[in-house]
């Protein structure tokens, strides 16, 4: 090329993209390990068990669970949420077992205090682990997931995996006025210091189905009432976005610290509207279905998994996430350490 035929321009972005070293300079946004929360199932069996919907995740016992808790820590993924299976035989219409100080959960929270103390520990605070109809809330006789009533439940278990230890509690449910009346609730039982992450904007969404097979949570007809057979009274229309933000307004002012968006890779720009309105760090879940895609379209080896997950992840980050929950935090803890 003469110099003739060079164009007249000034203005050239491609100088900032020319080499690493330039392109590490002016990256805007930033994967980090802190900003990774790593979602845990669990169970009471003696056995560590592989989930078949789910490759590469476990539902650990509870010596399995330690071990694993305290592998991810030497990784520097030292925040965990935890999710049950509970066996059938604890589970009724009312989901009291959630409230059991001596059940799995706050079992599970006081053995990882105690093998790794600074591991932050995130509670779920729903009833579909423990509901044998496999809804978030209580059913009524007439089909209808009754609020009130549910509500005052999660508060029952939010206090139980407060004094179980637990440093963050999450209620998903999305019923009404739960974020109140948990802080309410948390408060006066002597637990302020206990955050509230708030499942704000949880939408009704295809993306769970791997992980209600991990859990064996979906809605299921047990005796002859009538039994919803999805969540869509409570969780959120994937067409809104205003209602998010409405929700988000309730949470706020009921005292949430954090506040969530989940899914997470169908809902950016909810993300980024939500990241707009509010100065409360925002947390992205990147459920089970998004996990799975990822993991079957790399075995058939159409996808690198490493770019794709860190593409994706930064992609979160970028539209506004503090926080994210991802089922690969402890395999990206292992690529940003180099590993």
């Amino acid at each position: 090329m003469s110099d003739s035929d060079q164009i007249d321009q000034q203005s050239r972005p491609r100088r900032n993209r020319r080499t690493a070293a330039i392109r590490s300079m002016v990256r805007e946004t930033r994967l980090d390990v802190g900003q990774l929360i790593y979602p845990m199932f669990l169970h009471a069996d003696p056995d560590n068990v592989p989930i078949d919907s789910m490759p590469g995740q476990t539902r650990w016992s509870l010596p399995g669970l330690i071990a694993e808790v305290q592998r991810v820590a030497s990784l520097g993924i030292d925040k965990i949420v935890l999710f049950p299976k509970i066996d059938e035989s604890l589970k009724s219409p009312i989901g009291e077992e959630c409230a059991n100080e001596d059940g799995l959960i706050p079992e599970a929270i006081r053995r990882i205090k105690d093998a790794c103390p600074d591991t932050c520990i995130v509670t779920d605070v729903a009833l579909d682990p423990y509901n044998s109809d496999g809804h978030d809330g209580i059913v009524s006789e007439e089909g209808i997931i009754l609020n009130d009533e549910t509500v005052m439940a999660l508060a029952a278990q939010a206090i139980c995996q407060a004094r179980a230890g637990a440093d963050i509690v999450a209620p998903s449910d999305m019923m009404d006025g739960r974020v109140g009346v948990l802080r309410d609730a948390l408060d006066v039982s002597g637990f302020e210091h206990v955050s509230i992450m708030s499942y704000t904007a949880k939408y009704a969404s295809a993306f769970y189905g791997p992980f209600r097979g991990a859990l064996d949570s979906a809605p299921k007809k047990t005796g002859s009432k009538p039994i919803p057979g999805d969540k869509k009274t409570y969780q959120m229309d994937s067409a809104n976005v205003r209602e998010a933000l409405r929700e988000l307004e309730l949470d706020e002012g009921e005292g949430a610290d954090i506040v969530m968006v989940k899914p997470a890779g169908a809902y950016l720009d909810v993300i980024k509207a939500i990241r707009d309105e509010t100065n409360l760090p925002v947390a992205a879940y990147q459920v089970s279905g998004e996990y799975l895609m990822i993991k079957s379209a790399s075995a058939a080896g159409w996808l690198d998994e490493q770019a794709v997950v860190l593409e994706t992840l930064t992609g979160i980050r970028r539209a506004g996430a503090d926080i994210i929950l991802t089922y690969f935090a402890p395999q990206v803890a292992e690529w940003l350490n180099g590993n």
